[in-house]
């Protein structure tokens, strides 16, 4: 990486809200999470269309798994997960038959997995916790 793209991602990271830096230390720890297990991870923040975006593409064994990471200091206002609701499923599954639409071998399974992150930033995080296969599809949309 050459000074100048280090530079700008320093600096784009002491301007970025605190609140998408807590973002990014969630999905950080939901990967190592999933790499422990087992997962191999086929992207971050994978943007498709212009204003979806995937969280983390891993392979659990022949299965594309879409992830949605959520994260919260605390459960003072409910768990994490409780947070993919109606609207977030929707974008998530309009977002991966985009993505599968792109792909030249299209897998024969996918599923949706949330993984929590409950902490803070800077310590130990208290909890992570993975849902295996969290939602369906939505029904509006279909499998290529």
């Amino acid at each position: 990486m050459s000074w100048w793209h280090a530079w700008r991602e320093r600096r784009q990271k002491e301007e970025m809200p605190q609140h998408l830096r807590t973002g990014e230390w969630g999905e950080r720890l939901a990967e190592a999470e999933l790499k422990k297990m087992g997962y191999r991870i086929l992207g971050r923040r994978v943007r498709v269309g212009r204003r979806d975006e995937l969280d983390l593409i891993a392979r659990d064994g022949e299965i594309l798994v879409f992830v949605e990471v959520k994260t919260r200091r605390n459960t003072d206002y409910g768990r994490p997960g409780d947070a993919v609701n109606r609207a977030k499923r929707t974008a998530c599954s309009r977002a991966a038959i985009r993505y599968i639409k792109r792909l030249r071998k299209r897998p024969e399974y996918f599923r949706f997995d949330v993984v929590e992150v409950i902490g803070l930033q800077g310590a130990p995080p208290r909890e992570i916790r993975h849902i295996k296969n969290a939602f369906p599809l939505e029904g509006r949309y279909r499998p290529p």
